[in-house]
């Protein structure tokens, strides 16, 4: 088990004190399947170094042993994608946190983690604008007929609909704006209103009415229990005439039956993915250009997104094990 850090201190001085005496020259390690660009590596081990700290990597791993193995005297990870499963902790013994360098967390065994006293953070933000970027980009491919031969369509007067106003949501209604796209948005979670009026983005009370009013979807909800397969048959038919559904954010989101079943009633409707979604062959055979989904995912794949990723799991590494500072923490 890894050692669970108390955090009740009287005074701040305290704290640092115990942080700084406890967390003296960690050993961090940066498991990517996928790995970092060199530049952002580089960084990465600069910022840690240069706090004390030492760095191993584990790059381009192609079985699970070897990371099995890797983790073995660690007290830091820093991955990208890669799933930090029960049995990853197991092998672990020392560890104390693992940032994952992004936005989504279900990756990582976040209740595991808590039982085993394991901070898991995120680095929300970083990724935000190269999967903004990418969302428009999906909406122009499609409307022009995957840039193939023929009469497609413009962007400018549709509808945009914003599932999920977060980081991302927020940067694709944006951009929408900038490109005269009418733009709308429903997120629960998101109490101000101020938030929406600032955008000049109208809000919307129902997931129902966000789908009816879409010329184009952009989803950025979180693969959770409740949002699991809750994207399917009745909401996508829900949608206008010639409504395209972009995903940027998960597959497992997706009712992928009910998805299929929509596309075959409905010769209008398209979908655009940034994750291949399990029927993926059968859907492109079916549906030719009203169905498209990337190799591999490809929202975060920007030099820049990588560099600034990185750069933050790195400190916020270096910030937690100086002062405790658990503010990214997703597993509370």
């Amino acid at each position: 088990m890894a050692t669970i850090v108390p955090y009740t201190f009287e005074k701040k001085e305290e704290k640092a004190l115990y942080f700084t005496s406890f967390t003296k020259g960690m050993k961090v390690l940066i498991a990517t399947e996928k790995p970092f660009a060199a530049k952002a590596v580089q960084g990465i081990v600069d910022i840690l170094e240069g706090a004390g700290h030492r760095v191993v990597r584990l790059e381009k791993y192609t079985d699970k042993s070897q990371l099995l193995e890797a983790v073995a005297d660690v007290d830091a990870l820093i991955v990208r994608s890669d799933k930090i499963t029960a049995d990853v902790m197991a092998a672990a013994p020392n560890l104390k946190i693992v940032v994952r360098a992004g936005a989504g967390f279900d990756n990582v065994d976040c209740a595991e983690a808590k039982a085993r006293g394991i901070v898991v953070m995120n680095t929300p933000g970083q990724n935000s604008n190269a999967v903004a970027e990418l969302a428009v980009a999906m909406m122009i491919f499609m409307s022009r007929n995957c840039f193939t031969p023929g009469t497609g369509s413009e962007i400018k007067g549709k509808t945009l609909a914003i599932h999920a106003y977060g980081n991302v949501g927020r940067l694709v209604g944006l951009k929408g704006k900038a490109l005269g796209m009418t733009v709308v948005a429903y997120d629960p979670f998101v109490a101000d209103n101020s938030v929406f009026e600032a955008d000049g983005v109208e809000r919307v009370e129902s997931v129902e009415e966000l789908y009816r009013r879409a010329d184009f979807l952009s989803l950025h909800i979180p693969a959770t229990a409740q949002t699991k397969g809750s994207i399917g048959y009745d909401l996508l038919c829900s949608m206008p005439k010639g409504a395209t559904l972009v995903n940027t954010a998960r597959k497992e989101v997706i009712d992928e039956q009910g998805l299929k079943k929509a596309l075959s009633e409905r010769e209008d409707l398209k979908y655009v993915s940034d994750v291949a979604p399990d029927s993926g062959s059968e859907l492109s055979e079916l549906f030719g250009k009203r169905y498209f989904a990337t190799p591999k995912k490809m929202g975060a794949e920007t030099a820049e997104a990588n560099i600034n990723a990185g750069l933050a799991a790195a400190n916020q590494i270096v910030d937690y094990f100086a002062t405790g500072n658990t503010r990214f923490q997703v597993n509370k």
